[in-house]
């Protein structure tokens, strides 16, 4: 019974993927930590090397849960205007694969002595896959699932805006413009539609609040706007103890709630963890929530004795 209910969550899973235009792109919970993969504008902003892993687990213990993975780096160019930086994702969930790599170039504005606002653009492929014919169906014969999709790459461009001070940061972006089509030949229907990329707008921001020497708090939140999906928002409080620690809880509206605990083991280095629950979904009675983890490490140039303003993002 248990594998019968797998099989047909796995099998609603996949019609949701094939066949709602809706939220496409995965979601993070470390987002505060991944804004590169959010927003092009942000390469070059930390006045240093900076490379970010990132993994995700979701829904653990759900057959065809997704699986997420992304690094990223970026780097402010002698000529401290220019930010270049580089994307790579991997995004598994069902019998569908899709791997991104984008590159990242950033406009950086000095406003004012404390703030500068930067525009970015980035470009790319996707490289997406779909094992079709590796599902269960109640019918075998269905011809949209008997061929696999193999490598059909598509490219695609973003653009974002990014401003900043040291204690606050505001961005708007569309990582992926073009909403590209996934088509497959099927036996005497021609072309047959499987999956469409959907255009995503984001917006980020946040802020650090000094409380003590020892004690500050920092807010942050990434609002996802798409066609045919809800407005959703995270919303993240977290707490950074003594400089080093930090701890902090979320609220994904609609989907789920989760901790977040992260540690400075060095000025260049951060390792973060998280865990949330879905509450909003039908899927949470099958699994046993959502991990993700996050490594950061700053190289600091040569020339410079430490990392300027903004740091804190």
């Amino acid at each position: 019974m248990k594998t019968l209910t797998k099989i047909v969550l796995v099998l609603v899973l996949t019609t949701w993927m094939f066949n709602i235009r809706a939220q496409q792109l995965p979601m993070y919970t470390h987002y505060m930590y991944n804004t590169l993969v959010v927003n092009p504008a942000y390469a070059g902003s930390r006045d240093a090397l900076t490379v970010t892993a990132l993994h995700r687990s979701q829904w653990v213990g759900f057959a065809g849960a997704p699986s997420t993975q992304t690094l990223t780096l970026h780097s402010p160019l002698r000529n401290e205007h220019i930010g270049l930086g580089l994307s790579i994702s991997n995004d598994k969930i069902g019998p569908t694969n899709t791997t991104s790599a984008l590159i990242d170039f950033a406009y950086i504005m000095q406003l004012t002595a404390k703030s500068r606002l930067a525009l970015g653009i980035s470009g790319g492929i996707n490289v997406f896959q779909a094992d079709l014919s590796t599902l269960l169906l109640e019918q075998q014969n269905d011809p949209v699932f008997k061929t696999d999709i193999s490598n059909n790459v598509t490219p695609n461009f973003g653009f974002g805006a990014y401003y900043s001070r040291e204690r606050f940061y505001a961005g708007l972006s569309i990582p992926y413009l073009l909403e590209n089509n996934y088509s497959k030949v099927t036996e005497g229907n021609g072309n047959q539609l499987i999956a469409k990329e959907q255009r995503h707008y984001f917006f980020i921001m946040g802020t650090l609040l000094p409380i003590s020497d020892n004690l500050a708090f920092k807010p942050t939140t990434l609002i996802k706007i798409t066609n045919a999906a809800p407005v959703q928002a995270d919303v993240t409080a977290s707490f950074i103890i003594m400089k080093t620690l930090l701890v902090g809880a979320m609220i994904r509206t609609g989907d789920a709630v989760g901790i977040l605990v992260g540690l400075d083991i060095t000025d260049q280095l951060h390792l973060g963890y998280s865990f949330d629950w879905s509450y909003g979904l039908e899927t949470s009675r099958y699994n046993n929530g959502s991990h993700e983890l996050v490594l950061r490490y700053d190289f600091i140039f040569p020339s410079k004795k430490q990392i300027h303003s903004p740091r804190n993002f």
